[in-house]
């Protein structure tokens, strides 16, 4: 049921974008045809504007007098004033001058990295394709509101949170999810107990369509979507003093302090030996002046601006100049995994048969002939595939065993292709197969479950006992870090080829497995080793999965000499983790199936545990842990624009270096130790 507000209340509870369609639309009120433009108006005026709402700043005067209010700052308003009623105007308006000057360049530094949510609002397109009054129309897409009916196609932008009603797409999800391969979504039931970025039939707003055609009816608008809860999130996370900051206004203090009582006991001894009062106030501000280090917040600010600088020449950006200070006092990075440790380019790793298990020879290139022949991958003019990352994987390992197919051939023989179906984690192909004389052959691949299922085998038979050592080499696989793909086949009659997709992908036979694997890049095992050389822990934060996580860790070094792995991060309590984190201070964390309030719950947890964090993200769902971090170590390169530094995190956000030598995740976990290839906080 939909629970509605006045504009301007408490976020309202929508409907479940999970319970059957039939519901949803009856919840939403909506149709095939979408909304009337008088009930679109009227929803518009109890739902708001669909847009990411920010939180007002505090006014420049209210900054402006913070900074006018630092200690050393009141204790040079203090000698300003005793100069002019001492009578020395020119000494008071010095002093005056200085303090201007100070502040005025601190602001400037504030107001630079004070833009937290605003970038949010770029994601949303400005119209939107919408079924109103029973016909396409173009609309703002701030007028969006639930009950419409979306019309996306390739291209397209999503406006809002919706369900897919109809047809299917590819959507870049990678703003939300941080994977860069494009994601399948089509129409259809909900599948229960999955997380809701992962439902196969939702879109989220800000993601773009990259591929095919479907209808949605919208369930969320504003500040009700993914999008908008992540920007609540961030901008819940105040920033704070640096530990440089917190240091300085110590020291500052005890400055004043001294100084005061210098003053002050000078001022009463020399009225008391009968000094006049002008001489005895001059020299109580000669020593409150003497003693106010004037240049040192300036020199703080130059040797800081010379290490920026210095990093500057290595690829990082640092757009908050007490962060270079901070870095030095990390002792602990939390990173990502796919992208940041690894190279985000699958390859093909390992092969298996069901006769010959994982041998290697002629019989282990039949299930990835196969496979190359099950994708859609197409090569350019200059040579370079282009498609799926893991289909173009399958074509290059392929090619590497020479025996990939010619792609145009292999276009021109297909009679049939069942695309990948996200809830079948499978695809398949009908082709004339020469080897058989143009006889026509189904070759099918996807998750080694889905193709076992499919596949003929009575129990007891040899063809069963396949399929169980089959599970069982899927399962080592898994544990290595590999992403398993089950090929398998079955010939069709000529005469009488299957109609219904359900028909032909039945009584498959095994092929064989193919394993792909993501590598680490090359340089994080030395980045990881020069981080514990430095005293800095490593703990991976991760959407992937934990045996695929804790495979790459331990090949990069990470977890020596002990490594814990929570496959459900999500699910861990505050309790549990704080006593993971004090249990053993050597031991490195992978957190497995994190979200981003995973993410910002680690941070937090980190630094009430007294230490020093780093945290490194490229999407928008990364956004608020980086705001709560310390350090946030944001991509450069494929990062999206709330994890970038120039207009993100108020805090301590960074972009990593840029040269394609320097890994994010070189530069995120070498930062402590001094490496010469860094990326940096703001």
């Amino acid at each position: 049921m939909t629970h509605v507000s006045a504009p301007g209340a408490s976020p309202t509870v929508g409907p479940d974008p999970r319970e059957p369609l039939s519901t949803l639309r009856r919840d939403l009120s909506t149709g095939a045809e979408g909304l009337s433009d008088r009930e679109a108006a009227r929803r518009l005026a109890v739902h708001g504007a669909n847009e990411v709402k920010v939180k007002e700043q505090a006014s420049i005067g209210q900054e402006l007098l913070q900074q006018l209010a630092h200690p050393l700052a009141l204790l040079l308003w203090a000698a300003a004033a005793l100069a002019f009623v001492a009578g020395i105007p020119v000494l008071g308006w010095a002093i005056v001058v200085v303090i201007v000057v100070n502040a005025a360049f601190a602001l400037l530094q504030e107001r630079q990295a004070e833009r937290a949510v605003e970038t949010l609002t770029r994601y949303l397109p400005e119209h939107a394709e919408v079924m109103r009054n029973g016909r396409r129309q173009t609309v703002e897409a701030c007028t969006i509101v639930p009950g419409d009916i979306l019309l996306l196609e390739e291209g397209s932008k999503v406006p809002a949170d919706a369900r897919l009603t109809d047809g299917g797409i590819e959507a870049d999800l990678s703003m939300l999810t941080g994977e860069s391969a494009p994601a399948e979504r089509v129409a259809g039931p909900a599948v229960q107990g999955m997380p809701l970025l992962q439902e196969l039939d939702l879109v989220f707003s800000g993601t773009t369509c990259t591929g095919g055609q479907a209808q949605a009816v919208v369930y969320a608008t504003g500040h009700r979507t993914e999008l908008g809860r992540i920007a609540a999130l961030s901008q819940r996370t105040h920033r704070e003093p640096s530990p440089l900051e917190r240091q300085v206004k110590k020291v500052a203090w005890l400055i004043a302090a001294a100084a005061v009582a210098m003053g002050t006991l000078f001022l009463v001894t020399g009225v008391a030996i009968g000094l006049p009062l002008t001489d005895a106030i001059m020299f109580a501000i000669g020593l409150l002046v003497a003693n106010v280090p004037e240049g040192l917040l300036p020199i703080i600010t130059l040797a800081l601006a010379v290490g920026v600088r210095s990093l500057a020449r290595q690829g990082a950006v640092v757009k908050r100049l007490s962060a270079v200070e901070t870095l030095g006092s990390t002792n602990v990075i939390c990173t990502d995994k796919t992208g940041t440790l690894t190279q985000n380019r699958m390859r093909l790793q390992s092969l298996w048969t069901p006769e010959h298990g994982s041998a290697k020879g002629p019989w282990a290139t039949e299930p990835v002939r196969a496979a190359a022949e099950c994708t859609t991958v197409t090569r350019d003019a200059e040579g370079n595939l282009h498609g799926d990352p893991t289909e173009v994987a399958l074509v290059a390992g392929a090619a590497d065993l020479d025996v990939c197919p010619d792609l145009d051939a292999r276009d021109a023989q297909r009679r049939t292709v069942y695309r990948f179906d996200p809830r079948l984690r499978m695809m398949s192909v009908i082709t004339a197969s020469p080897a058989e004389g143009g006889r026509p052959v189904l070759i099918a691949k996807g998750a080694p479950e889905a193709i076992l299922a499919r596949t003929v085998s009575e129990p007891g038979t040899p063809a069963d006992r396949a399929a169980q050592k089959a599970r069982a080499a899927a399962d080592d696989m898994a544990r290595n870090g590999m992403r398993v793909l089950a090929v398998a086949s079955r010939e069709l009659s000529p005469d009488a080829l299957p109609t219904r997709r359900e028909d032909a992908e039945a009584e498959l036979r095994l092929l064989g497995l193919a394993g792909l694997y993501d590598p680490p890049r090359p340089e994080v095992a030395a980045a990881v080793r020069r981080c514990h050389e430095a005293g800095v822990r490593v703990h991976i934060v991760t959407g992937d999965n934990g045996a695929t996580a804790a495979a790459v860790a331990r090949e990069v070094g990470i977890g020596e000499p002990e490594l814990h792995v929570v496959p459900e991060a999500e699910t861990v309590s505050d309790a549990e983790l704080d006593a993971l984190l004090a249990s053993d201070g050597t031991a490195e964390i992978v957190f497995a199936r994190s979200s981003p309030e995973t993410k910002l719950k680690v941070a937090d947890a980190l630094r009430h545990h007294g230490q020093i964090v780093a945290m490194t993200g490229d999407g928008v769902n990364d956004a608020p842990a980086l705001h709560r971090a310390h350090i946030g170590v944001a991509m450069g390169r494929s990062g999206t624009l709330p994890a970038r530094p120039p207009r993100w995190c108020s805090r301590t956000t960074t972009s990593p270096p840029l040269s394609p030598r320097s890994s994010p995740a070189a530069a995120s976990t070498t930062t402590s130790a001094s490496s010469s290839s860094t990326s940096l906080p703001t």
